[in-house]
């Protein structure tokens, strides 16, 4: 089978920094299923596997998690799934990626691609909805936590990335929460009202100071999809007291110190957490993504596909990665069949 892949951490304007390879068709095993992979999207953590990450032995790595595809084989132990099912999925850190023609995935964490999308569509979903949901209704709780004296309103910092833009989304047709989203261009801030944000002020500027200009009040929840540790002193001036903050990404250690005279709690998100660690609710993510397609199906949410940059190969997927690192994404950048 064709799938792209590296052998040592480089930056992607290497020559090898990503490579076409040949490998051969993987057999499902326990609870996998054997999926044909019709199209994949790019996230961070590609980029930061990439440049971090040594393959074991001087063997390949095939990164990507994001894709949407079709069964074509099930484990002896696989009961949700049938060959010629289509799925969309975000994979698991731990196991080969999506980058290839044909991915094993355990089907705990698979859910049915939504019947009005197409594959490319689809594949721009998973990962960030799955983040997204678990940030705002597992971690954060938003439709069941009430803050005294807070503005009943959430902040989302990088409302245009991909997880932002479904984040917005959620937020907005799901709960009762006024919903501000930050981007700092015309076009990126269109694309937050777009998606449904109440207000969009620019993350350029001092937070806290943009956010009182709207004369909402401190907000109960903070998200911060993006530089949280660069937001994190903004983000922990604005939140109100017993307030909750939520982050995504590991690069860096933001001051937690900072919410203590607030008694405001912070919430860690790892969309891996339940496939990493075989949790006893890892099928909650198979419940989370099938409830994500019934909403697209039924027109609630859309898809956040941004782009889609040509078919799945090593050429198109280094003009993805560099994208992703320059910061200004808008939406979710698709690669769609071999």
């Amino acid at each position: 089978m064709r799938a792209v892949a590296y052998q040592q951490p480089l930056p992607i304007e290497a020559e090898t920094s990503l490579t076409d390879i040949e490998l051969p068709r993987p057999e499902p095993q326990g609870r996998d299923l054997l999926v044909a992979i019709r199209a994949i999207s790019v996230n961070p953590v590609d980029t930061k596997v990439r440049a971090g990450a040594q393959p074991e032995n001087g063997g390949y790595k095939i990164l990507g998690w994001d894709a949407a595809g079709i069964v074509v084989a099930t484990g002896p132990g696989a009961s949700l799934f049938k060959p010629g099912d289509e799925v969309f999925y975000a994979g698991a850190l731990n196991r080969p990626g999506t980058n290839a023609e044909y991915h094993l995935v355990d089907e705990r964490i698979v859910g049915r691609k939504p019947a009005s999308l197409d594959f490319p569509a689809a594949a721009a979903l998973p990962l960030t909805a799955l983040t997204a949901w678990e940030t705002l209704f597992d971690r954060l709780g938003v439709q069941n936590r009430r803050v005294p004296s807070a503005a009943h309103a959430i902040l989302v910092i990088g409302g245009a990335g991909g997880v932002g833009s479904i984040a917005i989304q959620l937020a907005r047709k799901l709960t009762d929460l006024t919903v501000v989203a930050t981007a700092s261009r015309p076009e990126t801030q269109a694309w937050c009202r777009e998606l449904g944000a109440h207000h969009v002020i620019d993350h350029s500027k001092p937070l806290s100071e943009e956010f009182r200009k709207l004369g909402l009040g401190d907000p109960a929840f903070v998200f911060a999809t993006t530089n949280s540790v660069v937001h994190f002193p903004e983000m922990s001036a604005l939140v109100a007291p017993q307030g909750h903050v939520a982050i995504i990404e590991a690069a860096g250690v933001p001051d937690v110190t900072l919410l203590k005279t607030k008694s405001a709690a912070l919430h860690w998100e790892f969309m891996f957490t339940r496939s990493t660690h075989q949790t006893a609710d890892m099928q909650q993510q198979h419940e989370i993504l099938n409830e994500i397609a019934r909403l697209v199906d039924a027109g609630t949410i859309k898809t956040t596909l941004g782009e889609v940059l040509g078919r799945i190969n090593a050429a198109n997927l280094k003009r993805a990665h560099a994208v992703i690192e320059s910061g200004r994404a808008k939406g979710k950048l698709v690669l769609s069949g071999f």
